[in-house]
């Protein structure tokens, strides 16, 4: 405390002796408290990350803001859908998410979301890179990121992967090595598939098989020494020694209870929630979710109450079953999506893409749930407080993780780019 108040400027000082003149004339500290925040506030004491993992929900598509997470009560644009009370004083959420209505005290929500991609593929790979799309080079996504500024925790399992999604989607190792690729889930109800040798190979005729393809490679390795051929012997290498680990068990989500099953449900993306609880027990420091199917061009309100009850399971039992197990307050859980939905209807009963404004959310990981940062206009068609950028909100990730979001990286090119762009995190949230 003295060390901040040395810190602070003339004014700042003058104003703590104030309050503490008055304290010791026997004015009650209550009073004082919250201008004694504001000073020390101001000198930015360096936050320390709570954060050690990231369930990242990607929303493919295009969630729909105004059918979700910032509701118009009372608007002709809201149509059927209701807005509800949640747990947490002041927030409404649509009438689609009622058991995500009951954690929303856990959960900020940023309604202030811009970006400057209107088109699903250059709107895909901006959230996951903080960067616009080029042809002459990749962008590495948050989770190779991760991977390769801070390291796997577990010596087994990637620390990279990516359910419901493939090689397709942006958001890979970009320019970094290939081992910061995620490790792609398909189906989380199959886990991790081709992981086990036929049980006509014993153990040690796997070693032997191996050894001999050692050797028949030796020559090749010294030959053609390149990185893309090491990477791939690393990557087989990382491969046979998953095969032959406890940590495998990861991936089976049979082996939960029934009640577990029960309360994520039995959608594709509940299950996907699932397996990324378990991932993040056994220490894997990345894993996304992908839940597609937002662009609600056609039918907007069915097909968003359709795709809402999905995600309205999976996430609220995500937030109570972590927070049960202690794990919450280490993990970040950020929901994304590449732009918001029109506030007009289409002809076709639809809402158009709308990168204006939308909404993403954050919890766990040091963030203070409860709250919404930005607003929009009556419409939800513009912000008219706290904007933010993509690059910020990908910031906000790396910052709860503590990775260094000002400094400078340089591709093999030889190109400076950092983890989040040119985002400035938003403090404000932990």
């Amino acid at each position: 405390m003295i060390e901040s108040l040395k810190r602070a400027d003339e004014i700042s000082r003058r104003k703590f002796v104030g309050y503490l003149a008055k304290s010791c004339l026997g004015v009650g500290l209550a009073s004082t408290i919250h201008p004694f925040q504001k000073i020390f506030a101001a000198q930015d004491i360096p936050y320390r990350p709570k954060a050690r993992n990231v369930i990242y929900i990607y929303l493919s598509g295009g969630l729909s803001h105004i059918d979700s997470f910032d509701t118009k009560p009372g608007q002709e644009i809201q149509g059927p859908v209701e807005s509800i009370k949640t747990s947490a004083d002041d927030l409404m959420v649509s009438q689609y998410f009622p058991n995500l209505a009951k954690q929303m005290d856990k959960v900020a929500v940023v309604r202030s979301m811009f970006s400057n991609q209107g088109a699903h593929a250059p709107g895909t790979y901006y959230m996951h890179t903080s960067y616009p799309e080029r042809g002459t080079i990749k962008h590495p996504g948050l989770g190779a990121w991760v991977s390769n500024i801070q390291g796997n925790t577990n010596s087994t399992l990637p620390g990279n992967i990516r359910i419901n999604g493939g090689s397709n989607m942006p958001g890979c190792a970009g320019y970094l090595d290939s081992k910061h690729n995620p490790l792609f889930i398909g189906n989380p109800s199959k886990g991790l598939q081709n992981s086990k040798s036929p049980k006509a190979i014993t153990e040690e005729r796997l070693k032997n098989r191996i050894e001999i393809a050692n050797w028949m490679d030796h020559n090749h390795h010294d030959k053609y020494d390149h990185k893309e051929l090491k990477a791939y012997t690393e990557a087989y290498q990382s491969a046979v020694k998953l095969m032959s680990s406890e940590d495998l068990k990861a991936f089976d989500i049979d082996s939960e209870p029934p009640v577990m099953h029960e309360l994520y449900g039995d959608s594709k993306f509940g299950k996907g929630c699932l397996l990324a609880r378990r991932l993040i027990e056994n220490d894997v420091r990345f894993v996304e979710i992908v839940h597609g199917g937002w662009d609600t061009h056609n039918d907007n309100f069915d097909r968003v109450e359709e795709l809402s009850e999905p995600l309205d399971i999976g996430l609220s039992a995500l937030l109570i079953d972590l927070e049960r197990r202690g794990l919450l307050d280490q993990t970040l859980i950020a929901v994304g999506t590449e732009f918001g939905r029109s506030s007009k209807l289409n002809a076709t009963g639809g809402r158009n893409h709308h990168p204006q404004a939308f909404s993403c959310l954050l919890a766990g990981g040091g963030i203070q749930g409860g709250q919404a940062y930005g607003k929009t206009d009556e419409y939800g068609a513009n912000i008219t407080e706290n904007r933010v950028n993509v690059p910020d909100y990908n910031a906000t990730i790396a910052y709860a993780l503590g990775l260094p979001t000002d400094k400078v990286f340089y591709s093999p090119e030889g190109r400076p780019f950092q983890v989040a762009g040119s985002g400035q995190p938003l403090k404000v949230l932990f």
